[in-house]
């Protein structure tokens, strides 16, 4: 049995207080007033770029910041939503400043946002897999199950943190949450049947019980099967992985408009669901193929060979492309309608994030292929790390850039904030699947395919 080894379980405390510090400092040396911004814009404006130079009355500070924004082919996303904070009729344009001030209220949010949903979606993704097992039948995969249980386990705390976030946030992630610009928007208004705060909690809290009873009862008909003399409790969980799927084909979709895609609601895109569920999966498998290979190393699951492996770092592989094939649909497709409403999207993400942007692609395409490509290397575990290092950052940064170019426009940097939540929140996903992991064996019995696991061959 898995225990979680002190210098780890220290480790993961050590980095939550630290992280913890640095979140706190974040949200309290945020700027409280405009004349706090005024302060900062005028310590920081010889040192700007020409670009981004702060002009000297109010008129031109939104002026600049809008053309800072703007794109050839139109508006950028933050011009669109946020930039000129549009009012209705009769109260004008919010000033620069006001503006600054929200995104820079907004960064801590962010930051934390980020790092929170991007753990939650790796437990939550492992819990897909999982039920895909069952209602496949797969009969090379139950002796990994005890291991994607372990790591499911985040999911209840990290699904709970990441409802409060966005329920908390308020406008500071959802433009639509704001009356007064409602109330000047036809767009807005056309959307609020289904964007108002009320039915959006309601989403979130039938997302999560979906999702962790879900956890909650296959996780209970696992462990009964191992004390079972016959197979009922599969049964159970074969119809139960059946019926997840498919909320969660709904949910995913939904959650993925509410938690991202509002936070620009003038904008749209058919794949995003799809493209949020790639990220999601294959940093999930990620995730798996580690854990497992950490577990391996200490010796603890003998019944796990290197064709196990092998099969996990296929998934890797085929979904690091899966992953691209999206992206550059939903890109192409964008970029040649060439359709104001929609090219927002990209416009400041290549104006803004050039780097992260395209390097994202490398770290999410480029190197798994490279490392990948190989069908020896899938059974070596270091080649395997070395991939997995790649993707889980670049998908990290693929998180960052569906929320901070919404949230915070051009005024970004990775600093305290982003930093103290990332160590935050690992820490807090090793401490919970380390914890989850040690509470039974890392057997399964009684499986009906256990035999055909353990001799897995190809």
């Amino acid at each position: 049995m898995y225990t979680l080894p002190s210098k780890l379980k220290l480790f993961s405390i050590i980095i939550m207080v630290l992280g913890l510090v640095g979140m706190t400092y974040g949200f309290l040396t945020t700027p409280k007033t405009i004349e706090d911004v005024k302060e900062i814009m005028a310590a920081q404006e010889g040192h700007h770029s020409e670009g981004h130079e702060v002009a000297g009355d109010g008129e031109e500070h939104t002026a600049n910041f809008v053309d800072t924004a703007r794109g050839e082919e139109g508006y950028s996303e933050n011009a669109m939503e946020h930039a000129t904070d549009l009012k209705p009729e009769g109260h004008g344009v919010a000033s620069h400043e006001e503006h600054l001030l929200h995104q820079l209220q907004t960064r801590p949010w962010s930051a934390t946002l980020v790092a929170a949903f991007f753990f939650m979606m790796i437990a939550l993704g492992v819990l897909v897999f999982y039920a895909i097992q069952f209602a496949s039948q797969a009969g090379w995969s139950p002796v990994l199950y005890r291991i994607m249980e372990g790591i499911t386990s985040y999911l209840l705390p990290g699904s709970i943190i990441v409802f409060l976030i966005v329920v908390f946030a308020g406008t500071h992630f959802f433009p639509w949450q704001n009356e007064e610009l409602v109330a000047g928007d036809k767009i807005l208004q056309g959307k609020a049947g289904y964007l108002n705060f009320p039915f959006f909690v309601i989403r979130g809290v039938i997302y999560l019980l979906g999702w962790n009873l879900y956890r909650y009862f296959s996780r209970k008909n696992s462990l009964a099967q191992a004390e079972s003399n016959n197979y009922a409790s599969y049964r159970k969980n074969f119809k139960a992985s059946v019926f997840f799927l498919i909320f969660f084909l709904i949910t995913e979709a939904t959650m993925s408009w509410d938690w991202f895609m509002s936070m620009t609601p003038h904008w749209y895109s058919t794949l995003f669901p799809w493209y949020i569920f790639a990220s999601m999966f294959v940093s999930a498998i990620t995730v798996l193929a580690l854990t497992t290979i950490h577990l391996k190393s200490l010796g603890l699951i003998p019944f796990v060979s290197d064709k196990h492996l092998h099969d996990l770092a296929k998934y890797m592989f085929a979904f690091s492309i899966f992953w691209t094939y999206l992206w550059f649909s939903q890109f192409m497709l964008i970029w040649y309608a060439n359709i104001p409403e929609e090219v927002t999207y990209f416009i400041i993400r290549i104006q803004e994030y050039k780097l992260l942007f395209f390097g994202m692609l490398i770290l999410n395409f480029v190197f798994p292929i490279l490392v990948l490509m190989n069908s020896d290397y899938k059974r070596v575990p270091w080649f395997v790390v070395i991939a997995a290092v790649f993707i889980l950052v670049g998908h990290y940064i693929d998180i960052f850039l569906l929320v901070m170019p919404s949230t915070v426009g051009h005024n970004w940097y990775f600093g305290i904030p982003e930093i103290a939540a990332l160590l935050f929140f690992m820490g807090l996903f090793i401490f919970v699947v380390g914890t989850g992991l040690g509470k039974v064996s890392l057997r399964p019995k009684n499986d009906p395919f256990i035999k055909e696991s353990e001799n897995y061959h190809f």
